[in-house]
């Protein structure tokens, strides 16, 4: 009978008793009989569960991994390239490293560090910013006036403009996000305008639809070279993939 557990094992964990596996093929008493081993074995040895659990686990990471980087193919120049965007640090630059954020994302205002020390240490470093408002109608409005201000702001500006906003304590709205533009010497009459225009709706809707591709669903999100990650990643991290892709073209090499 020891033939039949990886059979059974499956109506077990989730399949149930009545699967074709089990019910075609087999009298009713052998199936009780499959039944019972595979439970004696899984309560014998419970480990096997959270060994299947943990590869079904490593399975849908690498699947998913595969999806995204066949969209970063597919969409590859609207990521790095689209004139909807803000690109801070050497815009010549011979690496890109993309965030996807949200000013109100506690681990992008963590991250930010992060960023704004790979730009002063790595004069050859580009950096594209997306605004990715997913935290609520706040965030929504604080991204409209960061694309209004990207648009007549030059890259050192925004940059400023991103830092003193990002850096801002409590929760960020429009109050905040004209404050900082202000701050740094924006046209208010000018972004008043733009933060409703078409322009500014395109530009947040093209980076929503990158990011419903790229199946990013929380902040911050980053993409390099042909790698897509969800998540805060550490400094050391961030430098070494930017590393490994000025040593073979990858993250890893």
């Amino acid at each position: 009978m020891r033939f039949f557990v990886p059979l059974a094992a499956g109506a077990l964990l989730g399949m149930g008793p009545t699967t074709p596996l089990l019910a075609e093929g087999f009298s009713g008493q052998q199936k009780v009989e499959i039944e019972k081993v595979v439970h004696d074995y899984i309560i014998t040895n419970p480990e096997v569960i959270k060994d299947a659990i943990d590869e079904l686990g490593k399975r849908e990471k690498v699947a998913e991994a595969a999806v995204r980087e066949k969209a970063v193919n597919q969409h590859g120049d609207k990521i790095v390239n689209s004139p909807n965007q803000a690109v801070v640090g050497n815009p010549s630059g011979d690496v890109t490293l993309v965030e996807f954020f949200d000013y109100n994302c506690g681990y992008c205002k963590q991250s930010l560090n992060s960023v704004a020390k790979l730009i002063e240490a790595d004069p050859k470093l580009r950096v594209v910013l997306k605004d990715f408002p997913i935290l609520g109608p706040d965030s929504v409005e604080a991204a409209q006036i960061a694309t209004a201000a990207r648009m007549q702001l030059d890259s050192q500006k925004f940059w400023d403009f991103h830092r003193k906003l990002l850096t801002t304590r409590g929760h960020i709205g429009k109050q905040q996000a004209l404050a900082a533009a202000k701050e740094v010497g924006a046209d208010m009459a000018r972004l008043e305008k733009d933060m409703s225009s078409a322009e500014t709706k395109a530009a947040l809707k093209e980076v929503a639809s990158l990011a419903d591709e790229l199946r990013f669903d929380g902040t911050p999100a980053w993409v390099i070279g042909k790698e897509a990650i969800i998540g805060g990643v550490p400094y050391a991290q961030l430098k070494a993939k930017i590393d490994n892709m000025r040593k073979c073209g990858k993250t890893s090499c």
